[in-house]
């Protein structure tokens, strides 16, 4: 009987089972990369509204809510509307740091996950208020781990 070449299927089927262990292990890798890169969006679009309220601190001597149009001015955000990030996977708003603190005195800025984003949550919701203190609201994450 003459020798065949190729593959039998039981070399065929450890091939298959290689490949489905593999990729049972790198996807979820891989979308936690995203999902951590994303971050990085939204701190990038935290740390620059508040630069931008700073700016405005100093004009006005008081922090505003409006991330729009006669607040700290966003290009294309309304008045009292949230400020997207540059690829739209955060939300930016604006609030007092804490109840009987005026806005005078303190602003809390939150990067909201939106879309692909929202799976993230270890982070969920990112903050970084007036006096530096970064943070994160609705995760099972700590803020080290999340800035």
């Amino acid at each position: 009987m003459p020798r065949q070449n190729g593959f039998t299927l039981i070399e065929l089927m450890i091939a298959v089972v290689i490949l489905a262990i593999l990729a049972a292990i790198a996807i979820p890798n891989y979308q936690q990369y995203l999902l951590k890169s994303g971050r990085s969006e939204g701190q990038a679009k935290l740390l620059e509204a508040m630069q931008m309220q700073e700016r405005f601190y100093s004009q006005n001597q008081a922090y505003t809510r409006n991330l729009g149009v006669g607040g700290i001015g966003y290009a294309g955000v309304a008045a009292n509307a949230a400020a997207p990030s540059e690829d739209g996977r955060y939300l930016i708003t604006a609030d007092v740091c804490a109840a009987g603190i005026p806005i005078t005195a303190c602003v809390v800025l939150t990067a909201a996950p939106q879309g692909s984003q929202g799976a993230d949550t270890v982070c969920a919701s990112l903050t970084l208020n007036s006096r530096g203190v970064k943070g994160i609201s609705g995760g099972t994450g700590t803020a080290a781990t999340c800035w």
